[in-house]
């Protein structure tokens, strides 16, 4: 099989590594965004539970030009549905259109849905398709005029790790929060700290990594109910994952957070509570102008308030000045992200690496400063 794995801008290179990691083959990095791969059933599942940076993981069913209606309808009814969908699937249909004479989602969805029907109708001898069985959702993606279509093997996106259920002002997305980690300075053997840990998605996704977790573990995939995915092979990927977690999760972690905000220290420990992470990661209240990461060296990662998405460019500016002061007090490396362009000069100095990336839909750059020197 052929399988796409979704990201965002940016996070392309995190998504290959993981995926070479894991040993896929026919890796490709898509213009769309995302990467495409190959393999079978079983390790397609094995990506939606291993990858970390990654909104969602599917099928490619087909790809064709399409620059009409007519030419949608009549594609994406060609496509071998019977093999992929019983009789009772629930098929939701969702679309996209970029740089393509078709511009309208919302038609294009209700075209695919239509062929669809159609090819289930003609293919099970039947008038009426109940929808009542195991969803399997639809993606078509129409960009410069090529469609391809798509079946969501992961439900949910990837994001939902499941020990996120209450949100503060501003939330991280998790999949985010686990690239900061990553393209940071930031290593396992390394401590890490937050001093602006809002709700703290940056500290458990970093534990998460350091503790060999799978990002998917305690939540289950669209893809374990079809009936074409072998369900004795997910079985096993799932319990090898939870036995490599097992063996790894008292290995020695310092990862410490902390915020100015009570409520969002409520949400955090409440957060790490559900993630299996009590004691594990520290969490205590306080002003980034008076934060210690502590001694030794290790990495700050962030990501403040910047005005552009709280409404308070003084006070994000404040917050960096402060967070400028604890990286010369420390000498630790910082890494930030940040839509704020007089970040650097709010912080006091100039930042060795640049990356950009998209915080939903505000456009960001994640900055480094190395530490050491400083010290």
């Amino acid at each position: 099989m052929r399988w796409i794995a979704s990201a965002a801008f940016g996070l392309e290179g995190l998504v290959k590594r993981d995926l070479e990691r894991l040993g896929a083959g026919g890796i490709r990095t898509l213009p769309t965004g995302g990467v495409s791969f190959e393999g079978d059933g079983a390790f397609g599942f094995q990506a939606n539970l291993w990858l970390r940076t990654a909104d969602r993981v599917m099928i490619e069913v087909g790809r064709f030009e399409a620059r009409s209606f007519e030419e949608l309808f009549e594609g994406v009814k060609a496509l071998d549905w019977p093999d992929f969908l019983p009789r009772d699937a629930a098929f939701p249909v969702r679309a996209q259109c970029a740089r393509s004479i078709l511009m309208s989602p919302r038609d294009c969805q209700s075209i695919a849905k239509k062929a669809v029907v159609e090819r289930l109708k003609t293919a099970y001898r039947v008038d009426w398709l109940p929808e009542t069985g195991a969803t399997y959702a639809i993606d078509v993606s129409i960009h410069e005029d090529e469609a391809v279509v798509a079946l969501d093997a992961s439900g949910p996106a990837l994001s939902r790790r499941g020990y996120r259920t209450w949100n503060g002002e501003a939330p991280l997305r998790e999949t985010l929060a686990a690239a900061l980690a990553l393209l940071s300075p930031w290593r396992p053997s390394l401590p890490l700290y937050d001093p602006c840990c809002g709700t703290g998605t940056i500290l458990i996704e970093s534990a998460l990594i350091a503790l060999d977790r799978a990002p998917g573990l305690t939540r289950p995939f669209d893809c374990e109910n079809w009936a074409f995915m072998p369900k004795d092979a997910m079985a096993r990927a799932r319990e090898e994952a939870g036995a490599r977690y097992e063996a790894a999760k008292s290995r020695p972690l310092d990862i410490r957070g902390s915020d100015i905000d009570p409520k969002a220290l409520e949400l955090a420990a409440r957060h790490v509570a559900q993630a299996g992470l009590t004691g594990r990661i520290k969490l205590e209240k306080c002003d980034v102008r008076d934060a210690s990461p502590g001694a030794g060296f290790g990495a700050i990662v962030t990501n403040p308030p910047y005005g552009e998405r709280l409404g308070d460019a003084r006070a994000a500016r404040a917050v960096a000045e402060a967070l400028g002061g604890l990286q010369r007090r420390s000498g630790w490396a910082l890494s930030a992200l940040t839509a704020d362009r007089g970040f650097e000069r709010a912080f006091g100095r100039r930042a060795d690496k640049r990356r950009r990336l998209y915080n939903g839909r505000i456009e960001c750059e994640f900055i480094t400063f190395s530490g050491g020197s400083d010290k």
